[in-house]
């Protein structure tokens, strides 16, 4: 059995069972791939793979198994090879993070400002997608670590830190009549067309949750990833955006009012997510205990010593 069978398990799985694509993905050729899976195959003595006239459809049921060794063994691999690095130079190399847009946009910035400052040979790479991208890149290898909102989706190989709440506003154009409102309620907001993230984001479903609970159909006349494209169109007049109050600058944000929406709607958690097996380095430690009061560099260990006694 070889390492490089098994990254050609994960690969493959990796890119939708798609034996050419994770080919390409390898930098090699697809005959030798599929001829590597079946030595394997029949080193193993079971199909790690199901097949339909000679293609990929999928996993059976021992190679769900097989994957998530593979998975385990390559990024064991990977973690070796990241703490020779470390034992080299404590105080440089590279650290990439996956993380939504709001974040990296509104709250991480000064925190990597402060990094940059303390740790100048650090490369710092910034990798942005959807709450479930994120955590899939990190589940990969692709990323140390997410930041972003919770997700729909379990991911089980991964550790789960919570960081701060992130509260709901209601923003849009100045002057516009739900700023004169006495009250903010779900029935005045559902009365106008409104502008909410995309619905793989925490930031829809929590809210969608709550007009339902209040028994209240919202009218969405515009969805988005981007809290700067939402209000791109608030400030058109073409609905209300309902985003974090992180998202809204008063003195950037020229032409928009915003109210606080925290007792409608419940507030979204940011959560740091990582593989606890890994070699995490101290300065990728120390990154993550900076971005909430919560998670002291004590805590951040301790969650990842009793993740890996779990495991």
């Amino acid at each position: 059995m070889k390492l490089q069978q098994l990254r050609y398990v994960a690969e493959i799985a990796k890119q939708g069972n798609h034996l050419s694509a994770a080919a390409e993905a390898l930098n090699t050729s697809q005959p030798g791939v599929s001829r590597q899976i079946q030595v394997l195959e029949g080193e193993l003595g079971v199909d790690i793979f199901r097949r339909t006239r000679n293609r990929i459809i999928g996993l059976t049921e021992p190679g769900e198994h097989v994957l998530a060794i593979a998975k385990r063994v390559t990024a064991d691999v990977a973690t070796l090879r990241s703490l020779k690095m470390d034992l080299e130079a404590l105080d440089q190399g590279q650290m990439v993070i996956a993380t939504t847009h709001t974040q990296a946009r509104y709250v991480l910035p000064n925190i990597v400002a402060s990094f940059i400052k303390r740790y100048p040979k650090v490369e710092l790479i910034l990798k942005q997608g959807d709450p479930e991208t994120i955590c899939a890149m990190v589940e990969d290898g692709e990323a140390d670590f997410s930041v972003g909102p919770e997700t729909q989706r379990n991911f089980p190989e991964l550790l789960r830190l919570q960081g701060n709440e992130i509260h709901r506003i209601v923003v849009g154009p100045s002057g516009h009549s739900i700023f004169s409102e006495p009250e903010l309620t779900y029935e005045n907001l559902a009365a106008h067309p409104l502008i909410a993230y995309d619905t793989r984001y925490s930031g829809r479903w929590k809210v969608m949750e709550a007009f339902q609970r209040a028994g209240c159909t919202p009218r969405f006349a515009l969805s988005a990833i981007d809290a700067d494209v939402s209000k791109t169109y608030a400030l058109l007049d073409l609905g209300l955006a309902i985003l974090t109050n992180v998202a809204y600058n008063p003195a950037q944000d020229i032409g928009l009012e915003a109210r606080d929406a925290s007792h409608l709607f419940p507030p979204s958690t940011t959560t740091i997510t990582l593989r606890p097996t890994s070699y995490i380095r101290p300065y990728v430690l120390e990154f993550i205990s900076s971005l909430s009061e919560n998670l002291s560099l004590r805590a951040v260990r301790s969650a990842l010593k009793s993740a890996i006694a779990r495991d």
